[in-house]
């Protein structure tokens, strides 16, 4: 017995040290694949609902208002979806396109999104492409419909369609691209408001946000992004990768941003459209965007500052300045072009955000009915202070519904309780 508890021991001991031999040769492969690790996916909210786009319109699928959906679309394809509206309410169905990883674009590549009544005419479009910054990132556009007392098209109540269109080169890549969209309505005004834009507004560049900077992760979509307020935020970004932040914007005030690429020990080779930052407005319609080369020292990408914001800005043709219609959610986009890894490797490069908040808020215009996301509330700007992400923020909006529907029920129950037990009590006295 002795013996053999011996033998066990020194084969134990055998297979731990083949084991840690084995551990050692491995290190090298394991730490090559963490530095070719794949790049997160985009991050679609849990709760989009999977919807097929039509070939017709006459086959389109109906969104709900304040629903999200998913679906796809093909190369060069063409898909239909149906709203079904009043003549009272602003409609905005969105759509973010998301190319696949990895995947080939060309310039001019992009996505196309129009609203139309029953008749075919079209009520309001936005298209969206890949500029000279040609690789692949989500693309974000808008169509919308816009209830106006002087225009004669599009103001009737009923069926309306929303086309998406995608165009793409022929050498670019065959595969789908993955759909996120939203339906947004917008309450009219209670009487009407200003419709000239003000011939003078502040855009000078403010100075740059004081305190240093402070780690901030960014999410990887939409519905994941990572609240700013005003600030310098500081995280690290890969080649490929899209970062998402958001930045609650209040009526009167403007948003200006900038992303700074931090220098690198690894080389000095010059790279075109290395970094895009991109500006998406509450409905996600596209408001600005701006590019800026790399060669391994400092370099930084600015937008804005932009118009403040204003529901008479919607008058504009400028998309920049329409963009700023209202008060709400806005949406930075940071990508790094994958072509920085054939020249500086695929390790992480530091980017620094800063964000400056400028002007006094300022009232609404003054909505007959509920904002919805129109709007900018206490919770936003604490959850803008602290980082929350928007999954969790609208987790523990969720959640707050559900413990204020629980509370009301049981003061409800307790009333009715009290009540009962005054009445009885009253019986026995008499």
């Amino acid at each position: 017995m002795k013996t053999q508890a011996g033998i066990g021991r020194r084969a134990g001991a055998l297979i731990a040290a083949a084991a840690a031999v084995g551990a050692v040769a491995a290190l090298p492969g394991q730490a090559r694949a963490a530095e070719v690790a794949p790049l997160p996916p985009y991050t679609f909210d849990g709760t989009a609902q999977r919807v097929e786009g039509a070939v017709s319109s006459s086959d389109a699928a109906p969104l709900q208002a304040g629903r999200t959906y998913r679906g796809t679309l093909a190369k060069n394809g063409k898909v239909y979806y149906r709203v079904d509206l009043d003549d009272r309410r602003n409609a905005y169905v969105s759509v973010v396109a998301v190319p696949k990883p990895g995947g080939k674009v060309e310039y001019g590549d992009g996505v196309r999104v129009s609203m139309q009544d029953g008749n075919g005419t079209e009520c309001g479009y936005q298209q969206v492409s890949f500029s000279s910054a040609s690789y692949p990132r989500p693309l974000a556009a808008y169509a919308r419909r816009i209830v106006d007392a002087d225009s004669s098209t599009c103001q009737r109540a009923g069926a309306f369609f929303v086309l998406v269109e995608r165009e793409s080169k022929p050498v670019s890549s065959a595969d789908d691209w993955e759909l996120e969209i939203r339906h947004l309505s917008e309450p009219p005004l209670r009487k009407a408001g200003p419709t000239t834009l003000p011939e003078t507004w502040p855009s000078g560049t403010p100075a740059p946000p004081t305190g240093g900077p402070t780690p901030r992760q960014g999410g990887s979509g939409v519905h994941d992004a990572t609240s700013l307020a005003q600030g310098e935020w500081r995280t690290d970004i890969r080649p490929g990768q899209t970062l998402f932040y958001r930045v609650p914007v209040d009526w009167g005030q403007q948003l200006y941003a900038t992303a700074e690429l931090g220098s690198s020990a690894a080389g000095d080779a010059y790279v075109g459209n290395a970094l895009v930052l991109s500006l998406e407005n509450p409905a996600l319609g596209h408001v600005d965007e701006n590019t800026g080369s790399y060669d391994g020292k400092p370099a930084t990408v600015d937008l804005g500052p932009q118009r403040p914001v204003a529901h008479e800005n919607r008058t504009a043709y400028d998309e920049a300045t329409s963009g700023m219609r209202f008060a709400g959610w806005y949406y930075l986009s940071a990508t790094l072009s994958p072509a920085v890894a054939r020249e500086y490797g695929d390790d992480p490069v530091p980017l620094t955000l800063r964000v400056n908040l400028m002007g006094a808020q300022k009232p609404g215009p003054g909505y007959d009915g509920d904002p919805g996301p129109f709007t900018v509330t206490a919770g936003d700007r604490d959850a803008a202070a602290n980082g929350a992400s928007g999954a969790s923020a609208a987790d523990r909006g969720d959640s707050m519904r559900i413990v204020a529907a629980a509370g009301i029920g049981s003061g409800t129950l307790l009333l009715l309780g009290l009540g009962a037990w005054t009445l009885l009590a009253r019986r026995q006295a008499a």
